[in-house]
């Protein structure tokens, strides 16, 4: 099993940045995909970013690129999503997913282990 505990939401104006962490514990390995994904109120789960934990390659969707950066600390079996020019159409509640794989993908149900979430409110 692995546990991953997110953090760092909050309330923000647009324009605004944030920082989230998920910290990973448990059966943890080299070979795992890390996933940031988010879901609005009456709407579905989607892929924000996501990243190879050996080898670092990363992959983000359209509506993110270019003001989020998806990161991993490896010492600290910690991953991070870095928002910037944050806009009021990125509200949501955030979840880190891991995958026993290696290869990041931007679907949520190939994503084995899930957070509990953290709100993420951008205020215009």
């Amino acid at each position: 099993q692995v546990q991953l505990v997110e953090s760092g939401g909050g309330l923000v104006q647009a324009g605004g940045s944030l920082r989230l962490s998920c910290a990973a514990s448990g059966r943890t390995s080299s070979s795992y995909a890390m996933g940031w994904f988010r879901q609005a109120p009456g709407k579905e789960r989607e892929f924000v970013a996501a990243i190879a934990w050996s080898a670092g390659n990363t992959y983000y969707a359209d509506s993110v690129k270019g003001r989020f950066t998806i990161s991993r600390e490896n010492a600290k079996n910690t991953v991070y999503l870095q928002m910037n020019s944050l806009k009021p159409e990125d509200t949501a509640v955030y979840y880190c997913a891991a995958r026993s794989r290696a290869i990041v993908v931007p679907i949520p149900n190939l994503y084995d282990y899930w957070g509990q979430g953290t709100q993420v409110t951008v205020s215009s």
